[in-house]
């Protein structure tokens, strides 16, 4: 690949995760729930189910996901169930300001991380940037493990760009907001976003 063509593909990814989707949508959500770390691992795992379809198309599997569309139909929904339950929680109980601290010690690291993944796995708006546009910025009959492995480098780099300021205004937001009625909106707010996630998600073609 020439430089160009990192270029364009750094440009063109850069713009797509800047845009609202699902997956900011969710992330934000999670730093209003938990704050900061929880959503910084919940990027982990945005930027882990990137890579999963980079690696996927790299290797020429756009022509299996077309076929076994079924198996992506079902993360998909899976991702929304999930993003639903959490909607759910934040609605009906949410956050308090005893129950801060303790979201803090608990870590979740791991549980963040598959929600990412599983957001990311069941956004078509990801799974069309990969499948449908990479391919017209990459050759993929031509690329080189050298290649493959400057576009996974620059996929995570570009992501996190994008990502840490949205989930670090978020957080910052959170710490801001110490009063019952404060975190009763906050709660309100994190619940309005993941149901948000979920209807988009759900919302898109399959």
């Amino acid at each position: 690949m020439t430089l160009a063509g990192f270029i364009a593909y750094s440009g063109a990814l850069a713009i797509a995760a800047a845009i609202p989707g699902p997956g900011v949508t969710a992330l934000v959500a999670r730093a209003l729930g938990s704050g900061f770390r929880s959503s910084l691992f919940m990027s982990l795992g945005l930027i882990l189910g990137d890579l999963t379809y980079l690696t996927a198309v790299v290797l020429g599997l756009a022509m299996v996901a077309h076929t076994f569309g079924t198996v992506f139909l079902v993360i998909k929904w899976a991702g929304v169930a999930y993003l639903a339950y959490l909607a759910w929680g934040f609605w009906t109980s949410g956050i308090s300001a005893e129950k801060i601290e303790a979201k803090k010690s608990r870590g979740g690291a791991i549980s963040s991380i598959v929600a990412g993944l599983a957001v990311t796995l069941g956004n078509p708006k990801t799974m069309l940037f990969y499948i449908a546009l990479t391919p017209t910025l990459v050759d993929l009959q031509t690329i080189t493990l050298g290649d493959y492995s400057i576009l996974a480098a620059l996929t995570v780099l570009v992501l996190l760009v994008v990502l840490v300021p949205y989930l670090a205004l978020a957080a910052k937001a959170r710490g801001l907001l110490a009063s019952p009625q404060a975190l009763k909106r906050l709660n309100r707010t994190a619940a309005a976003f993941m149901a948000g996630a979920a209807l988009a998600i759900a919302g898109r073609s399959s």
